[in-house]
């Protein structure tokens, strides 16, 4: 339900950059049957982990272990 307000404000913030103002109603209308269109390619989650050319670049990075356990404390905390 939330999500809704995010993708409404990035559609008109793609809007509105194309056009270099806001939209009115008919042109954000008009732009947005345009971007319906594409939404199997426009709303997709991002799985880095299952794309080959992000994993193999990121096999070669080397993280701290102090960074790795603070990060993972961090997240704990986030989600507790």
């Amino acid at each position: 339900q939330g999500a809704n307000v995010y993708l409404a404000s990035a559609e008109l913030a793609a809007v509105a950059a194309i056009l270099g103002r806001l939209p009115t109603q008919a042109e954000y209308m008009e732009n947005y049957k345009f971007l319906l269109s594409k939404e199997d390619t426009t709303y997709t989650y991002l799985n880095f982990d299952q794309y080959e050319a992000y994993t193999s670049k990121a096999k070669g990075v080397d993280i701290d272990a102090e960074v790795k356990e603070t990060a993972k404390k961090n997240y704990a905390a986030f989600v507790a």
